[in-house]
């Protein structure tokens, strides 16, 4: 066997001083190798020639074998690289971006060899458009999260500073960033996570007078903030602009998450939650403390539910309902349903 390997060295240099195209010299090695193939086969066993070429077939044919794997996969890679960059426009979006470039190609290739996101899912994250409400403990995972999927425009809503009191769960923010109004906190560390992203801080509360007009220039919705008044506003708007919403909402130890889409047959907001709760039913996380991972579970879960919303992988969450106890680290769903005199979405 070290016969043969030393020919096919042989080959290669030679082939390689007189500038022969490597395509040539692996066709020579290719020859050789058929002709070491057909010497064990044809020969009988104890022939000098065989013993010389190494006794067996059996090895040649794992060796032969292990060489066509490496040049399948090899030529995989390459159409996947020209297909990513190449994508087929979906047939409900008539334009499209750009391809990605190389350095875009390293940064998501762990989305495109997932058989549920693929080249295409990654260009559908990359052309889509989320709004974030809120860049508080669940905006914060929320918003890293999707900058580093690749979201190419996300928009952040929020009119608070960042405090030292926010940073045991916040970690978007950080401590020298004290004092600075929270969208751009959390731009700063958007852009330095991914470059190749659109980030839209919006540095004011959300109010109706501006709701549907901000939210019909996005393609989702994810709404993190810790107010009910605000929770309920932004239903609305999203049920007026036919936009799906994901919720997700922590206390203490306990977190829940949902899809609200009524226009695909989920219920909305309001028809789970039509009235305000009552006093101190449901203190606020300044109020009654929260476990400072918890946002970090929750708002990944809703990063992953938006990314899944987008490249239209797996089932979402779309009347089902999530909920979390990290106290006895139990998860479990429930169903939900519509209700056809729900005030906001009964007539849809």
């Amino acid at each position: 066997m070290f016969l043969v390997f030393a020919m096919a060295l042989t080959i290669w240099l030679i082939g390689r001083k007189m500038n022969a195209p490597t395509q040539a010299r692996w066709l020579m090695i290719g020859i050789l190798y058929v002709i070491v193939l057909a010497i064990q086969i044809a020969l009988p066993q104890g022939n000098a020639l065989r013993q010389a070429t190494g006794e067996s077939p059996a090895l040649w044919l794992i060796l032969g074998g292990a060489a066509a794997l490496v040049v399948i996969y090899r030529e995989a890679l390459r159409r996947l690289r020209t297909r990513v960059q190449n994508p087929p426009p979906p047939q409900d979006s008539p334009s499209q971006a750009g391809p990605f470039s190389d350095v875009e190609l390293d940064r998501y290739a762990r989305h495109i060899v997932m058989r549920e996101i693929g080249g295409l899912g990654q260009k559908r994250l990359k052309d889509a458009k989320v709004l974030v409400i809120g860049a508080g403990g669940l905006g914060s995972p929320v918003l890293l999260y999707l900058a580093g999927a690749g979201v190419g425009t996300i928009g952040v809503i929020d009119d608070d500073t960042v405090s030292l009191s926010n940073l045991q769960r916040q970690v978007i923010h950080t401590d020298e960033r004290s004092g600075m109004p929270k969208v751009f906190s959390a731009e700063m560390a958007m852009k330095a996570l991914n470059p190749h992203i659109e980030v839209r801080p919006y540095n004011r509360r959300l109010t109706e007078d501006i709701a549907e007009e901000l939210f019909a220039d996005y393609d989702l919705i994810l709404d993190g903030n810790d107010n009910f008044e605000t929770r309920a506003l932004v239903n609305r708007a999203a049920v007026k602009t036919g936009k799906p919403l994901i919720s997700g909402a922590i206390s203490q130890w306990e977190g829940q998450i949902s899809l609200f889409d009524p226009i695909r047959g989920a219920p909305c907001y309001n028809c789970i939650f039509p009235k305000a709760p009552a006093d101190g039913l449901a203190p606020s996380c300044a109020e009654a403390g929260v476990a400072g991972p918890l946002p970090g579970i929750i708002g990944t879960m809703m990063a992953l539910e938006a990314m899944k919303e987008v490249t239209q992988a797996g089932q979402g969450l779309g009347g089902r309902m999530l909920l979390f106890d990290a106290l006895t680290a139990e998860t479990r769903t429930v169903k939900l349903k519509r209700r056809a005199d729900c005030e906001v979405c009964g007539d849809l």
